[in-house]
């Protein structure tokens, strides 16, 4: 019975040419007839010995370019946002605060041009505006750090779906909305120049997306950036022919506000914070900045549906 289905399977299957598939218009930038025969032309001695000429500051340098991250108010983002500053950047900021940390204002002092713009990574439409407005204001956007995100500690079982729809709004569908009003600016405007990358979209995942988190119950927050990490990897296939790279970074522990707030009511966890890295301590915000610079500069440029896993060894095992 099995051989006989398959078989008659088998010989009915339909074989789908390409004049058979549905056109569909895209706003990815085709490749250019010169790109084409650019990329036949056999490698020069010159291009060969670039790295001679190459300096590695200028490659890690995004003067000129603006970085749109999301959840930068506070936390994680607000640091990456002096990261692109200090490496001589422009930062638009969206946040759903009312207004971003006092820190915001040190921000001010050392930055080119930064602009805070309230808005809402779950409400597409006012996000679009938002992602307008900074093309208006700047002029153009060349990388993106998706870094809202929520955190919810709750047993499983005892989820309400309200709060779980919450969790996957923010961290997913926002990250997946950014990315995608994003890379629609960058495959409309010029490159910066001739050999750099049409834009980098640089996700923020977490090591919740490898494996559980121990003393938490965070049954959606781990779900929610399993699918930032695959989304990165799609993304990063889909978009690599326009020029536009996607990269994830996915911390471990990471000493924030909130966290020092979770710590002080929770010292079981305060412990697991430190005893679970093998390295025996809490990642620092500052260890995350050169990452984000490196994957928004042309320092990278090779580099597309990777993720850079900074978690004290949290990713490779426990020593305990």
């Amino acid at each position: 019975m099995f051989r006989r289905t398959f078989s008659s399977l088998a010989l009915r299957r339909v074989f789908i040419t390409p004049r058979s598939l549905p056109q569909r218009q895209s706003i990815l930038r085709p490749l250019s007839v010169d790109a084409l025969e650019q990329s036949r032309k056999p490698l020069s001695r010159k291009a060969v010995d670039s790295y001679l000429t190459s300096n590695v500051l200028d490659l890690l340098s995004l003067k000129g370019r603006t970085v749109v991250i999301t959840g930068a108010g506070r936390g994680i983002g607000l640091a990456l946002a002096f990261a692109v500053a200090e490496a001589g950047g422009k930062v638009a900021i969206v946040d759903a605060a009312d207004a971003p940390h006092e820190h915001y204002a040190k921000l001010q002092d050392i930055c080119e041009e930064v602009r805070y713009y309230k808005s809402d990574v779950t409400d597409y439409e006012r996000l679009e505006a938002t992602f307008a407005d900074i093309a208006k204001d700047f002029g153009r956007i060349d990388g993106i750090v998706t870094a809202a995100g929520i955190c919810p500690d709750e047993p499983f079982l005892e989820r309400k779906p309200q709060s779980v729809k919450r969790t996957f709004e923010i961290n997913s569908l926002g990250t997946y909305y950014s990315a995608q009003l994003a890379a629609r600016q960058m495959l409309k405007q010029p490159k910066l120049t001739p050999t750099s990358n049409a834009g980098s979209i640089v996700f923020i995942a977490s090591i919740a997306a490898h494996t559980a988190s121990l003393g938490q119950y965070t049954s959606d927050y781990c779900s929610s950036k399993g699918a930032v990490l695959s989304l990165s990897r799609q993304l990063s296939v889909e978009l690599a022919r326009p020029g536009i790279r996607v990269n994830c970074i996915s911390p471990g522990y990471i000493v924030t506000d909130m966290v020092l707030d979770i710590a002080d009511s929770r010292p079981r966890l305060s412990d697991i914070f430190v005893s679970e890295p093998p390295m025996k301590r809490m990642g620092d915000r500052t260890e995350l900045k050169g990452a984000a610079v490196y994957l928004l500069s042309q320092a990278s440029s090779y580099m597309t549906g990777g993720e850079l896993l900074i978690t004290g060894g949290m990713h490779a095992g426990r020593t305990e």
